[in-house]
């Protein structure tokens, strides 16, 4: 199991990760950042289902993304 982690400041909210994503648990978040985007984010419930495999991670334009094994 892996763990995603976003810096939400920076997210400019453009959902690529969201596409990408195979297990589908990065949504959109409904707070707005500093920058008023709605950043991506996945919820608590659904951390145990991502698998690691940093597709997020290598298609996010602002390397916001961090994911950890």
């Amino acid at each position: 199991m892996g763990r995603v982690t976003f810096r939400e400041d920076r997210c400019k909210g453009c959902g690529l990760c969201i596409e990408v994503c195979p297990v589908k648990i990065i949504e959109f978040s409904e707070k707005l950042n500093t920058k008023g985007y709605h950043p991506a984010t996945v919820k608590d419930e659904n951390m145990s289902k991502c698998v690691a495999c940093a597709s997020c991670a290598r298609i996010c334009p602002d390397v916001v993304i961090t994911v950890e094994k």
